[in-house]
Order: structure tokens, then sequence, then C-alpha cells
């Protein structure tokens, strides 16, 4: 006979979640370990009743004042959980479901799994419309959770209690895929959760789901080696998948056998501490003059474990060698024939352990390695000149890279940094000096302004004795500090690091270079012509964190932030530090941008600003080249 137990829909999956493993390299990890949540009518009864029964012990419960910051938290987890852990995201039907699409583009663009389990309308229809039900004329099985359709790696409506046997099964699977793994949607309506069905034992039985490490084909492997050894200025660009595949060490290896130099995107950087020798930054936009030069250079480039966006190939405009070809090294075929490489399709660990052995005794030529070597050198010294601070600047408000340079001076590998968008991803790349493989931590597949203080949070839940600093600008700040609320109730020791230059700097410094002249982008009163250029808002971002439970320390000079970071990194409760910041000086200003970025200015216009930006456009543009 058969053994069933009889539960709810939503009591069936949260056991079910709860008895989830992935296993990679023989080590067990929780599938979901945790579920936020927040309650409405349309998830209350159903899985919040479930989650109060299931208990603590078997599904922790995170309590989120916000549905999108919910799944920053969960990305920032399953993040630095090396993709192996995740948490699953509850909300009521309506607002609460629309406002998960952000967070789940941010999860599919960047592959990080989060698992989505918004409430939907009836499915029986009681009552049609109920509230917050959208009522689609052409279309009556359409609910606002199909929103979530094009930013979700699987999605499904659970219409019947069985049908959530094979969902759940697939949800699981898609997860745990190192290819396919993004957001992942159930959407769950609110009867049929409550709705009680007899379960086979099955169901519940622990499940491992293996992370696969596929190895290299051979006669690829066998081609990118002949590459490899025909190339005279070879270049690696080292992406996220390097950090998800834990394959750093078998980088490092690679570089120090090959001299082959290493250049990171944004996902990527870390990949190799920055003091490697075979290290020499970001690259791309936001990159530094050493890997970028090394990029223009280039007749072999091994794109491992990155996805080749705009910014790392400065739209299209940085491979320069007429004779520079591709090795995509990539999981994913779609992203291994990327500029027409040659596809390398495997897991990056496994293959860069056998490619090396492929190269054994082969090595760049000496005078390559040393060139590229001083170029680094050389780089230092612009951060060291961009983060140094003069006797006299002490008593004044530091620059941006100022204060980089004093949280340079104060942390060790331990520490984690978090940020996504404005004007410090840039400096970031540019400038960081990372020390360990998981410091880095900049979002930057989706650059979504508000990840940054849940996403913190997330990480030091799965990092819970290391320091991590979310760094925010005031417009980012003001987009999404609920989650502070979240830090507190949890005793999650995050620091806060705001950093307030009165507007977005970052748009407003991009306006300036394609003719916009800055409209718009400042946080300033109207002057008498209607512009926004008047005096700066009295808005008190340090006493808003203050009324959310943070501890606060105010700065305003260098010599004030140097002791606030120091005491920041100390505190055991989540504490924020308030910098207000100058306009660098061209001694202490981070480095321009050592490469373009697409950014279409009008063809016609009146505006002198404008007219000379169009004619900056055109002489870029004509640099671009498809790879073919």
């Amino acid at each position: 006979m058969r053994h069933t137990t009889r539960l709810t829909v939503a009591q069936a999956l949260i056991r079910f979640l709860a008895r989830q493993y992935t296993e990679r390299d023989g080590r067990r990890h929780r599938l979901i370990a945790a579920t936020w949540g927040i309650f409405g009518h349309g998830n209350v009864a159903g899985i919040g009743q479930a989650l109060l029964e299931t208990g603590r012990a078997d599904m922790p419960f995170l309590q989120g004042r916000n549905e999108q910051a919910m799944v920053h938290a969960a990305v920032g987890f399953a993040r630095q959980s090396g993709r192996l852990s995740a948490h699953a995201v509850t909300t009521s039907i309506g607002p609460g479901a629309t406002n998960l699409v952000t967070g789940a583009a941010l999860a599919t663009i960047n592959r990080i799994p989060v698992l989505l389990l918004p409430g939907d309308a009836f499915a029986t229809r009681p009552a049609d419309p109920v509230l917050q039900q959208l009522e689609v004329p052409y279309a009556g099985d359409v609910s606002v959770n199909d929103t979530l359709r094009p930013v979700s790696r699987h999605f499904d409506r659970i219409t019947r209690p069985e049908a959530l046997i094979p969902a759940a099964l697939q949800a699981m699977r898609v997860l745990a895929d190192p290819v396919q793994t993004g957001a992942v949607t159930l959407a769950l309506p609110q009867d049929v959760q409550a709705e009680a069905y007899d379960w086979p034992e099955e169901f519940f039985a622990e499940r491992v789901w293996g992370i696969r490490r596929p190895r290299p084909d051979r006669d690829e492997l066998a081609h990118a080696a002949e590459a490899v050894r025909a190339a005279t200025r070879p270049l690696v660009i080292a992406g996220g998948g390097i950090r998800h595949s834990g394959a750093q060490a078998a980088l490092a290896a690679f570089a120090e056998s090959t001299g082959i130099p290493v250049a990171s995107t944004q996902a990527g950087k870390g990949s190799l501490p920055y003091d490697h020798p075979a290290d020499v930054g970001g690259i791309g936009h936001t990159g530094t003059a050493t890997a970028d030069g090394l990029a223009r250079g280039a007749d072999l480039v091994v794109a491992a474990g990155t996805r080749l966006t705009d910014f790392t190939t400065a739209s299209a405009t940085l491979f320069q060698n007429p004779a520079v070809r591709f090795i995509g090294l990539n999981l994913d075929p779609y992203d291994a024939h990327k500029l027409a490489a040659r596809p390398l399709v495997a897991d990056a660990r496994e293959t860069l352990e056998e490619l090396r052995t492929a190269l054994a005794g082969h090595r760049v030529d000496p005078a390559y390695e040393a060139a590229y070597r001083r170029a680094k050198a050389g780089w230092e010294e612009r951060v060291d000149r961009a983060y140094a601070v003069a006797r006299e600047e002490e008593d004044e408000p530091p620059t941006q890279a100022q204060l980089l340079g004093l949280l340079d001076g104060l942390v060790d590998a331990g520490d984690i940094l978090i940020n996504a968008a404005g004007s410090l991803p840039g400096d970031l790349h540019k400038l960081w000096r990372s020390r360990s493989a998981d410091q880095y931590h900049v979002e930057y597949g989706y650059s979504c302004m508000g990840y940054e203080i849940p996403a913190a949070l997330g990480t030091a839940l799965a990092a819970p004795d290391r320091p991590v600093w979310a760094l925010v600008g005031d417009g980012t700040y003001l987009m999404n500090p609920t989650e502070i609320v979240t830090a507190v109730q949890e005793g999650v020791p995050i620091k806060v690091v705001i950093v307030d230059n009165h507007g977005y700097a970052s748009i407003g410094g991009l306006s300036g270079a394609v003719g916009g002249e800055g409209f718009g982008t400042a946080y300033r009163f109207r002057a008498g012509d209607g512009s926004y250029t008047g005096p700066p808002l009295p808005v008190d971002l340090a006493a808003n964190a203050a009324s959310l439970g943070m501890a606060v320390i105010r700065t305003r000079t260098v010599g004030d932030l140097r002791k606030a970071l120091a005491e920041a990194r100390e505190a055991d409760r989540p504490t924020c530090v308030y910098a207000q910041t100058r306009t660098p000086d061209t001694v202490s200003g981070p480095p321009p941008a050592q490469a373009w970025w697409d950014v279409p200015v009008a063809e016609t216009a009146t505006r002198t600003a404008a007219v000379g930006a169009r004619e900056e456009y055109d002489r870029q543009a004509a640099q671009r080249r498809r790879h073919l």
C-alpha cells in the first residue's frame, strides 16, 4: 500500500523544500536555507500558516520590509554561498507580486538562484475579480504574476494540488543547474495554497541535486591549446563564472604556469588577488589602463566565465588587433559562442586545470610578461595617488577615492564590499585592491540601485563572522533603505557607508559627457530659471538611518572618516557611517575611463554641449567592429 500524508499545498511545498540539497565536490548544502516573506491576503493563510506549522528548525523565516529588497537579500545570500544554497521569497498577490520583478530580473541576469513564491488570484474563481486581481478581457488566465515570466528562468502556476509535484521538482532542477539557474517562480493561487491533498511520502524524501562539473571536449581543448601556443599577446578575461565554479586556484595556477595576464570583469574581480603577478585589474569601460591596453593589442582572448557585456568590450571597440581571436570558456554554449569565439563548453575549474596540463612547458615571451608587469606597477602608482591624503586635507571632506583608500587601509581578506550602482562601481573596478576571492561583490549585471543594503544583509547571513560593507550613494540609499529595519531586528551587524554627493553623480557626469548638461541629476532646489541648480536639499540621511534603528556615525573630514570606519568595523550592531564628499581635484581624483561606452547622443541639436558630444560620439563609434 502506498503511504500518503494529508497536507495543504502550502504545507507540502514547505516540507518538500526543507528536504532538498545540493552537492558539489562531495559537500552537501541545503538548497533552500530559509524563506523571506511579507504576508497579505494572498499568502498569509497558505504559505504563512505552513511556515508557522513547519517551524523554524525545518524552514527558517525572515521578515522583510520590501518585496524587491527580499529578492536582493536572497541573491546576496546565494552569491556568497557559491550558488549552492539559496532562499525562497513569498509575497501576497497584487503589488507584492509585481514588486518582485526587478529583483527577479537581477537574479536571472546574474545567474543567481532564488525561488519566488508569489500568491495569485483564485484558481476556482468563486468571486471574480477578487481584491488586487488584474482583469484581462482577452485572457481570463492571466494575472499580474505573468509579469514574472520573462525575468524567470522557469515559471509555473499551480492550479491543482497534484500539479505541485512535477512543478516543484522542475523548480529544484533549474535552481541547481549551473547553466539554467536564476529566478524560478511558482505562482500559487491563494485557494490552492490552502487546499488539502493526500501526498505520497516519496515526495518528501531527501533529494540531493548534484552540481555538474562537465569536462571539456577533447577536440575543443586541443584547439584551445593550439591557439594559446600560437598567440604572442594572449589575455584571459576572468568573469563571474570563475567565482561560481570555485576556479580561482586553477586560474592562478594556469597564469603562473603560462605567464598569461588576467583581466577581470566586475563579476570576476577578485578571481586573482590584486597582488598576484598576473593580475592586471578590471577590463573595459571601468577598467584599468593596463588591462585595456593589453586588450587592444591582444591576438587571443580567452573569455572565461563572462557574458562579454558592453562594459567589458567597451561597446565592441576594445579589441582592436586585426588578428584577434577568441576562445569562449563557458558552461553555457550561448555565452561560449559570443564574438565568434571558438567554444570551450565546460566547467571553468576543470578546463583550466586540463588546459594547463595541455600547455605544459609553454610560456609567453618574457618581454611581454615584463611589459605588462611594468604597466601594472605604473597603474598601482596611480591608485596610490588617488587614495592619497595630503596633510592639509585631514580637516577637509574626503573625495570618493580617498574614502575608498581609507577603507582599503583598514580591511583585510575577511571583509566583503557590496555595491551596485552610481559612480562607485567605476571607481571600485579601477581602484579596489581585492584581497580574497569573495571580497569584491559588485552587482553589475543589472546595476540595480537599492541592491546594496539588502544584499549586505543576505551576504552577512551566509558569512556571519565576517565584516560586510554596503557602500551606497545618496541616490541609491533613497531608493531602498528598508531592510535596515530587518538587519536591526535580526541583529546582523552590517556596515552601511553613505556617500552623500547631493544627487546622481554618476549619471550627472554621464549627462555632461553626452550633451545632457547634468539635467535632472542633482538633488537641489529649483533656481529662478526653473532648473534644479539651487542650494542642496536639507535632507538628513544620517537621521533617517538612525530612525530605522542603526547606530550612526557622522563624519565631516578625512580624519573623522578614518576613525568612523574603524569604529564601524568593530561594531556588533548595524552601523552607518555618513560621509559627505567633495569633488575630486586633479591629484586625488580617480583615473578617467580607459575605454569607451556607447550611450547614443542626439544626432540633431542646437545646444553647443550636445553638438560637441555628438562629434565625439561619431569619432568613438567609428572604432566599433564586428568580430566575425
